[in-house]
């Protein structure tokens, strides 16, 4: 197997997985009547202990230096909570009001807020596929929410509240932590901030009563925390190793369709067509702003001079 090829494996079973893991959320939410905050408790305080362990096996002076380093220590706390336990909760409890589905292709609208932060930052207006990223994205956005009817919403409020923050805390996310992943491991730091709002929400773990979960509820939670977490994570993060960050990018869109075909094919969700074309516009957004265009401009006019 070619390094390019392990590379595109690795992105395609991480996003895949992480996909899984919606999937696997809406199907608690509706059959053992867990609570959002329960479950993103759960996975964060699990998920943080085994990749903090994982981080120290590693690299134990890292993990001191980063706890003992005042600046990054700051960083790292609000990276756990705007970002981590934000991005988790918010994503949660979009799911529990709509659907894995929607919540992960809404959670696609990140790169646009990122655009608009990032050119209010400069002061400068957004390039022109910029803005052609943002079209795309508010007409799939008008197509998922409406059904393509400006009378009516396919998505209650609450729904696509909780979608759109669950889009703001994907761009804090992304952009937050940029100066500690120049320095540290993306083990590390994920871990920790994983730890970190676990830690901080394990209080609702012995204040709310122990769900009432079966056999198979309890493996799809073992599920979501060992493979749509601390997998996922590992394997995607793993391809860069191997592959661009864009191409990386792209086959993230492996995310959403997966969550969509388990949606649909166990768990009962309906998609419109105007629901699936929203869809389609919204990861397009996603998947231009991870193109090379810059290195593909530079390549066609050496080619043509």
């Amino acid at each position: 197997m070619t390094k390019s090829s392990k590379g595109i494996l690795l992105a395609i079973c991480g996003a895949s997985l992480w996909g899984g893991s919606g999937a696997g959320a809406q199907l608690l939410f509706a059959s053992a009547l867990v609570s959002a905050t329960w479950l993103v408790a759960v996975r964060l305080l699990m998920g943080g202990l085994i990749m903090t362990a994982i981080a120290l096996i590693k690299d134990r002076a890292q993990v001191k230096r980063l706890l003992t380093t005042k600046r990054d220590l700051g960083l790292l706390i609000a990276f756990a909570f705007l970002g981590m336990l934000s991005s988790q909760l918010t994503y949660l409890l979009a799911i529990q009001t709509s659907n894995a589905s929607t919540a992960t292709v809404i959670q696609y609208l990140q790169p646009v807020l990122i655009i608009i932060w990032f050119a209010f930052k400069n002061q400068s207006w957004p390039r022109r596929l910029d803005v052609f990223s943002i079209a795309l994205a508010l007409i799939g956005t008008f197509f998922l929410v409406t059904g393509g009817r400006i009378d009516s919403l396919t998505l209650t409020p609450v729904a696509l509240f909780w979608g759109l923050m669950c889009a703001l805390a994907a761009a804090i996310y992304t952009v937050l932590p940029q100066g500690l992943l120049t320095r540290y491991d993306t083990l590390t730091v994920c871990g920790l901030g994983m730890l970190i709002g676990g830690v901080c929400l394990s209080p609702l773990l012995i204040m709310t009563p122990l769900p009432r979960l079966t056999a198979f509820d309890w493996g799809t939670v073992v599920y979501i925390v060992l493979f749509g977490t601390i997998l996922s994570y590992t394997l995607f993060l793993s391809s860069i190793n191997y592959i661009s960050p864009a191409v990386t990018g792209m086959l993230s869109a492996f995310e959403p369709l997966v969550a969509t075909l388990l949606a649909v094919c166990f768990l009962g969700t309906r998609l419109t067509m105007a629901g699936i074309w929203g869809s389609i516009l919204i990861i397009m957004c996603t998947l231009i702003q991870s193109l090379p265009l810059n290195r593909l401009s530079k390549l066609f006019h050496r080619q043509n001079s």
